[in-house]
């Protein structure tokens, strides 16, 4: 499969200028393929959270390239890569960040309501779907702030898809979630995966969690520590 998206020689310095310069990132490369299912993993303050950061164009790299989709996202304007992350990304985080006066169809249509379209028939048939898909369609119509943790994270991840992302990045996914809702919001997450060829990097401090991707990246002192693709491996 062809790569989806790519880091090249990605370095991040924070406070470059100042006397006491602090390096995250060094000399990065990484690629992952389309429809993919990765995880990375590392302690606190490796850098595994800035890395994801850099994938998802939430922040810029000192150096490098980030690529995707065969666009170099380092080189655009802040208006174009706003609209290359919209289009191309979505984004699950441990903390679900739903707006709790609003229902879970309403917080599925979020993301497309602020990019400003109208609401159409389709669109609203696919909130629909994906609400479906998470196994939500039963309460669509329920406020945010009155549904169970493992539920509201299910909707964040059917938020994350409205917008036909072929990338997903989540970071720490289940951090919240007990052990059965863990195991639940994983096993969709490889669901959406196999059935939408969607690519998935998964930030988790979960090594159960981990262990259960196509590839295991460890990132240690902002440097690739280790890196197991088991499809590559077993062909």
């Amino acid at each position: 499969m062809p790569n989806i998206l790519e880091l090249k020689n990605i370095n991040k310095i924070y406070n470059p200028n100042s006397k006491f310069p602090t390096q995250v990132l060094f000399d990065l490369n990484l690629s992952f393929e389309e429809g993919s299912f990765n995880s990375i993993i590392g302690q606190s303050g490796s850098g595994k959270s800035t890395l994801l950061n850099i994938l998802g164009t939430l922040d810029k790299a000192t150096s490098g390239d980030v690529i995707i989709n065969n666009i170099n996202a380092q080189e655009l304007s802040k208006k174009s890569l706003s609209k290359l992350r919209n289009e191309s990304i979505g984004f699950i985080f441990q903390f679900h960040y739903l707006l709790p006066e609003f229902t879970a169809l309403e917080n599925v249509l979020m993301p497309y309501r602020i990019s400003g379209k109208t609401i159409t028939n389709e669109i609203l048939q696919k909130a629909n779907e994906l609400l479906d898909i998470v196994g939500l369609q039963k309460v669509k119509n329920n406020l945010a702030i009155n549904m169970s943790g493992g539920q509201q994270q299910r909707v964040a991840i059917a938020r994350s898809l409205i917008n036909n992302p072929k990338i997903i990045l989540a970071d720490e996914p289940t951090g919240n979630l007990d052990s059965d809702s863990t195991e639940q919001v994983y096993d969709l997450l490889r669901k959406i995966n196999k059935e939408l060829k969607t690519t998935f990097i998964v930030i988790t401090h979960d090594r159960h969690i981990a262990e259960k991707a196509d590839r295991i990246i460890e990132i240690k002192d902002g440097r690739i520590n280790l890196d197991i693709n088991k499809i590559s491996d077993i062909n």
